[in-house]
Order: structure tokens, then C-alpha cells, then sequence
């Protein structure tokens, strides 16, 4: 009777930790709807607070921050052409991972990348240098969304 209770407690528990290990953590490997034709949706793992610098193909881009400096959750770039588009992501106040890269773009489709974000503050003392405004690229918007 006691190996009978003691296996029934086992199995119970090993029953539970299978189902813990196997739900999903609030992570996000796949969008929720279908990423727009010409649009790049880049998702955080974490919360960014910017500001952030985004280069896109060598060109810098104005990124426009969330309303009333909302913490972010994802960045949205329209307007792109098919094809390969490289990147590179900066922050003041935020480290991304990768920071740099690449995504394509086809045809009537549009890219998703998972970037990891962590806070990071790289100005210990005063305030940082202020950058130059961005050049942009014709028809293409960046945008932070919470």
C-alpha cells in the first residue's frame, strides 16, 4: 500500500514538472498576425526605453519614440523594398542583441526579427553628446511601439 501511495506521488509530480518545462514563458518566437508586405517588425524581449538610433543599409534613420516616452516593446520600419537590408541598432540606454545584422524582405512579404534587449546605461555622468540629425531614406519610417 505504501509503494502503491509512494508511485502515485511520484508520477503525480512528475507529471507536473513536465507540464511547468513545457509552457511557454511570455516569450514571443512568432508574430501574433502577419508582418505587412514592405515592413520590418523587430520585437524586443524586453521593454527599450530609447532613445534609439537605427542604420539601415548605411543610411541613419529617425526613429519616432513612443507617445509620451512610453517604454517599447517593438520596432516597426515601412516602407522598405524587397531584398536584403542590413541594420545596426543603438542605445544609450539599452543593449541589443544581435545589434547588428541582416533581414530580407520578399516579395509582397515582410521580415521579423526576435531582438534581445536588456537596460543599459552608457552614460554614467552628465548628458550624452547630441547626435546629428538622421538623413533617412525616402518613403521609409521608423517607429517605436509599446
Amino acid at each position: 500500500m505504501k509503494v502503491s501511495r509512494l508511485s502515485a506521488l511520484f508520477a503525480t509530480t512528475l507529471v507536473l514538472m513536465t507540464g511547468v518545462a513545457c509552457t511557454n514563458r511570455k516569450g514571443v518566437t512568432m508574430p501574433t498576425k502577419a508582418v505587412a508586405a514592405g515592413t520590418a517588425h523587430f520585437q524586443f524581449t524586453r521593454k527599450a526605453q530609447g532613445p534609439l538610433e537605427l542604420t539601415l543599409d548605411g543610411i541613419r534613420v529617425a526613429v519616432e519614440p513612443t507617445k509620451k516616452n512610453k517604454k517599447a516593446r517593438t520596432l516597426m520600419i515601412t516602407g522598405l523594398t524587397p531584398g536584403k537590408h542590413r541594420f545596426f541598432l543603438y542605445s544609450p540606454r539599452d543593449a541589443f542583441g544581435p545589434d547588428q545584422g541582416e533581414f530580407e524582405i520578399a516579395v509582397g512579404k515582410g521580415a521579423y526579427v526576435i531582438t534581445f534587449a536588456q537596460a543599459f546605461d552608457a552614460v554614467l555622468y552628465g548628458k550624452p553628446d547630441a547626435l546629428a540629425p538622421a538623413e533617412g531614406i525616402p518613403g521609409v519610417r521608423a517607429y517605436l511601439v509599446p
